[in-house]
Formats: C-alpha cells, sequence, structure tokens
C-alpha cells in the first residue's frame, strides 16, 4: 500500500470490550498474545511494535476492571487503529481517539484511561503488511452505553431504562423524557462471559464435556454448532437461567415492565433474543454490535465541530 498522509485528524473510534475490540467497520477479540521467536503466524493476526510481535484476537482475554493495569489494550488499540486505517488506505495519518468506559466508571478512570492511550505521541507499527505511521492528536472518551443510544433519544419519551451487556459487564441507565440521569446508573460483573463459564461448567459436571468457549459462544449467538442436541440443551438452559439474572438484576433496581420500557444493547442482546421471556412491545432490542463505537464517532465529530465553531473569528 502506498503511503497516504493526511492533512485533517482521522477520528479512530473504539470500543474496548473485554470480549471483542469493536470500531465503526470491524471487531476481534480482545486478545493479545507475545510472539515466541520463529513461532509460525501469518503475518494478518502479527503486530510488530517497539521490536515485539503480538497475535492479535486468539484467545480470550481474563477480566480486570481496570484496562491499564499491562499493555494489552494499548496494543488492541494500535491493532484497531491499524484496521481502520488500512481500511481507508491510509498509512499515515493524525488521529483523534474516541473511545468510552462504563457509565458508573467513567468519571474515576477517563483521565487515567486518556493517559495510558495516549502514552506516546508518535507511534510506529507494522500490522497487516502494512508500516504504520501515527501522531495521535487527542484522546476523548464517553460513556459506553449511552453513547449507542445518544443519535436516538428523541425516542426515549416516558420511562425508560437502557442495558448494555458487555462480554464482561451489565451497564444500566434510566432515560427519563430524553434526559439520561447519571444518578440512577450501576455496573455490575455480570457481562455475556459469565454465562459462557456457567455453561462450560454444567457440561462439565453433567457430561464431563470440555467445549471450547467459541463452540458455546456460536450456539449462544446462532442457535446453532456443531456439537451434540444432548450438550445444546445444556447450553440452552445455562442461557435461560443468565437471561433470567438479568431481569432479577433489574427487578433490583426498580425495573417495572409496566412502568418503563427496557431498551438492551452491546453482545448480550443476541442473548436476551434467543433465551429470554418478556414482551417486545415493551423490550426494544438493538442488534448493531458495533453501536458504541459508532456512537464515540459521532460524538466525537460534534466535539470538533463546536471547537471549531467557537475558535472560528467573529464577525
Amino acid at each position: 500500500m502506498e503511503p497516504v498522509i493526511t492533512t485533517e485528524p482521522i477520528i479512530v473510534a473504539i470500543d474496548h470490550g473485554y470480549g471483542n475490540i469493536k470500531t465503526p467497520t470491524f471487531i476481534f477479540p480482545a486478545c493479545v498474545t507475545p510472539c515466541e521467536q520463529g513461532m509460525p503466524l501469518t503475518t494478518d493476526d502479527v503486530l510488530s511494535y517497539e521490536g515485539k510481535r503480538y497475535a492479535i484476537g486468539a484467545g480470550h482475554k481474563e477480566f480486570r476492571q481496570e484496562k491499564i493495569v499491562d499493555e494489552d489494550y494499548y496494543i488492541l488499540t494500535l491493532a484497531a487503529i491499524g484496521r481502520e486505517l488500512h481500511h481507508r488506505h491510509l498509512s499515515q495519518a493524525e488521529i483523534v481517539i474516541a473511545a468510552g468506559l462504563p457509565l458508573t466508571w467513567a468519571a474515576r478512570q477517563r483521565e487515567q484511561f486518556q493517559a495510558y492511550l495516549s502514552q506516546n505521541a508518535h507511534v510506529e507499527f507494522r500490522y497487516l503488511d502494512t508500516d504504520f505511521q501515527v501522531e495521535i492528536r487527542e484522546v476523548v472518551v464517553y460513556h459506553q452505553g449511552l453513547a449507542a443510544v445518544a443519535h436516538r433519544l428523541r425516542q426515549f419519551r416516558g420511562t425508560n431504562k437502557l442495558v448494555d451487556i458487555g462480554n464482561g459487564t451489565m451497564n444500566v441507565l434510566n432515560i427519563n423524557e430524553r434526559r439520561p440521569v447519571p444518578e440512577s446508573c450501576f455496573t455490575e460483573k455480570f457481562g455475556t462471559y459469565q454465562c459462557i463459564l456457567s455453561a462450560r461448567e454444567m457440561l462439565q459436571r453433567q457430561f464431563s464435556a470440555l467445549p471450547t468457549d467459541e463452540q458455546v459462544e456460536k450456539y449462544l449467538r446462532t442457535l446453532r454448532a456443531d456439537i451434540g442436541e444432548k450438550y445444546q440443551q445444556v447450553i440452552q438452559d445455562a442461557a435461560k437461567r443468565y437471561v433470567a439474572g438479568i431481569f432479577h438484576r433489574l427487578r433490583e433496581h426498580e425495573y417495572d415492565p409496566e412502568l418503563m420500557r427496557l431498551w438492551v444493547t452491546g453482545g448480550g442482546c443476541c442473548l436476551v433474543r434467543n433465551f429470554g421471556e418478556y414482551d417486545p412491545g415493551r423490550v426494544i432490542l438493538l442488534n448493531d454490535i458495533h453501536a458504541n463505537a459508532r456512537g464515540y464517532e459521532a460524538m466525537a465529530k460534534a466535539t470538533l465541530e463546536g471547537r471549531r465553531k467557537s475558535d472560528a473569528p467573529k464577525g
């Protein structure tokens, strides 16, 4: 790819999930594995940075509330930047990173996360058979979950509860008459990976079977998997129990389907759709897995445009 240099900063929006990294265009597993010397890997899934090589997207990253405790999410950020720039046929660019944090963690972790993602103003790395040179101009951090619906808040008339179910966490926020209620938000470690772990534990206990995370996840998403029917039934039972647990936790936080509408976004949306018992007239499923990343991008564009207008000469 011939190098292309941009004159305006490129917004690269990244949803740093515990299970997957999402950009407006791409999704890949949030896993980083240092490559051993001589390890046979295809170049497409290897990122080279500061003399080290990393396999991107193989395996599952352990849940940690703080994403800045190691370099993994920084390497994953570079991979996300590389994919987005490669998609735009760019190898050199000034960028603004638009990211997010769970609602209840944003105030406490925002500055640390911004510093972590902007630790190097100039970054050079190789990925997708391309050498990238990137200038990170700024990092902006928004509220995860709320960003996914920011463009449609006019639809949130009356009393509403928004739940963003990711791989690691479940984030909940009340939105009343199109206005978020910050004091209502809460975050629980009850993401979809808890369902996968439960299903695997039940299969091991009942049949001494050890399916992979990928096998269980595929069935949860598609209701299809190349495994025995009795195994599928166990996964289905675990999923129904997990989704019932979601609604139980919501009721503990004053969810009443007769009084409010429930909006569900994030990767857990498909589990609610496939295994939940709910009134489709009162529960709205937002199935776009890229919704948070696209929301970050739109909000960053609005932020930068607002600055340009305020900085413009008056008169």
